[in-house]
């Protein structure tokens, strides 16, 4: 690999003269929270910022989202580094706004992103490198508000809940070869840590459907719901001692409440969930486990229950060689204690960035920065300077790794990559076997029941 000391200066210098860009884009897009798929005030400020500095777009058009490429002109592969725009719906936090937070970091994320983008446009900012470099800027991160999305797909307006699959669905990574992105982390010592991957998952809509009474004069004539799903919870619960550990199942589900009054038995009870794991194949196995018991709590109870599967993001696996490249890059920015790369960690929670790396290698790390529990209502970009400036030259340093010396570095990642899928259609025609739809108990006029799961 080329010596990372040639540029790592000149990376220093670009981004420290782009810092202010940065941190302006940071406390901007954190006061301006939206959540995935309608992002577009995120999407506009970044667009608005990108074209400033002379980049031609490529928009998503009717959902928020865009890349920029830049050319150095000479041929080689195609390394598209990332950023997302999407914030939680979490009330409770102090800083919220209508509701929103941006309790993940990816606002600052998005700050990173532009000012790699500022600093290649520094002069000599490509020299020495070949290929292509496509900055995009990706919604709908985070798993969340599943009966919206699944109203956008009906409509036609997305085809999947996560937003980079979306993009992979659209064609925008069609010609990229490597993928690359950074995450924000609270880690208070180290600068950089990275694990081997995480859990991919698939989302779940559950309602249980009975029938309406008045719960004190006449509970025996209605089918409580309510019930129905405790019941179900239950008997998912009693499932877990047969989860395998090494497969990191995760069943995590939330009942989002009856819309009745208290004197009337409950016909109606939703729930969404996710199944995690550390493979699909063990998702989708015990996903059948949790249908089971889903519709045999129904069957005890005489209720419905729908249930509505679909895909989520696959595992995250980075490719041991791209990430010793990146740890080489880590320590020569950081120093080795700052960086900490654990090529067995596996981690539970999930992001659709797995799914970009079962089709290209791919590495996603944590650059510290934040404070507080992610996800959590005390969450702070806590030093919005450190991780702007050590996410913006992480990612540059690593372009410049692959880049250089006509792509030694990132070509002989491509060739030794062994991909989940051969092809970007082989993934889509594997996802797309956890959609379905199912009335999972039908009774006939005579009460008989027929069970599907």
């Amino acid at each position: 690999m080329h010596n990372l000391n040639d540029i790592k200066e000149t990376i220093i210098k670009n981004t420290e003269e782009v810092k202010q860009l940065m941190l302006d884009a940071e406390r901007w897009l954190w006061a301006h929270p939206q959540t995935g798929y309608t992002e577009w005030e995120a999407d506009a400020y970044l667009s608005e910022k990108f074209t400033e500095l002379g980049y031609t777009l490529t928009k998503a058009g009717n959902i928020p989202g865009f890349y920029a490429e830049i050319d150095t002109g000479l041929p080689g592969p195609t390394l598209c580094i990332m950023g997302e725009l999407d914030a939680l719906d979490l009330a409770g936090h102090p800083e919220a706004v209508n509701g929103m937070s941006h309790a993940c970091g990816h606002n600052a994320q998005g700050a990173a992103l532009l000012g790699i983008a500022a600093a290649l446009k520094k002069p000599d900012a490509l020299k020495g490198l070949c290929g292509k470099i496509r900055l995009m800027a990706t919604p709908a991160e985070e798993m969340i508000q599943l009966n919206f999305r699944e109203e956008l797909r009906e409509k036609g307006i997305i085809s999947y809940f996560g937003g980079k699959i979306e993009f992979m669905h659209r064609g925008f990574f069609d010609d990229v070869d490597l993928a690359l992105m950074v995450h924000a982390d609270t880690h208070p010592f180290l600068d950089f840590y990275c694990s081997y991957g995480n859990n991919g998952c698939m989302a779940k809509n559950i309602t249980y459907k009975g029938l309406a009474s008045h719960a004190g004069g006449a509970p025996q004539a209605g089918i409580n719901a309510q019930y129905a799903a405790m019941l179900g919870l239950e008997a998912c619960n009693a499932l877990r001692e047969t989860f395998i550990d090494s497969e990191h199942i995760r069943f995590h589900p939330i009942m989002k409440g009856v819309s009745t009054a208290v004197n009337i038995i409950p016909d109606e009870m939703p729930i969404e969930t996710f199944i995690r794991g550390r493979t699909t194949s063990a998702i989708k196995r015990e996903n059948k486990k949790i249908n089971r018991a889903l519709a045999g709590a129904a069957l005890a109870m005489g209720a419905r229950v729908e249930i509505h599967d679909r895909p989520g993001y696959s595992p995250e696996i980075h490719d041991h060689k791209f990430m010793k490249l990146v740890e080489q890059c880590c320590t020569s920015l950081a120093g080795a204690d700052k960086a900490v790369f654990n090529y067995e960690g596996w981690g539970t929670a999930s992001s659709d960035f797995g799914d970009i790396t079962q089709v290209m290698p791919g590495v996603q790390l944590n650059v510290s920065g934040a404070s507080g529990a992610c996800h959590g209502i005390n969450y702070q970009m806590k030093d919005a300077e450190r991780f702007c400036l050590n996410a913006s030259r992480i990612q540059l340093l690593v372009a410049y790794a692959l880049l250089a010396d006509n792509a030694e570095a990132a070509n002989d990642i491509i060739s030794s990559y062994k991909p989940t899928y051969n092809s970007i259609k082989e993934y889509f025609d594997s996802i797309n076997e956890f959609f379905a739809d199912k009335d999972a108990v039908k009774y006939d006029k005579d009460g008989n029941a027929t069970v599907d799961f």
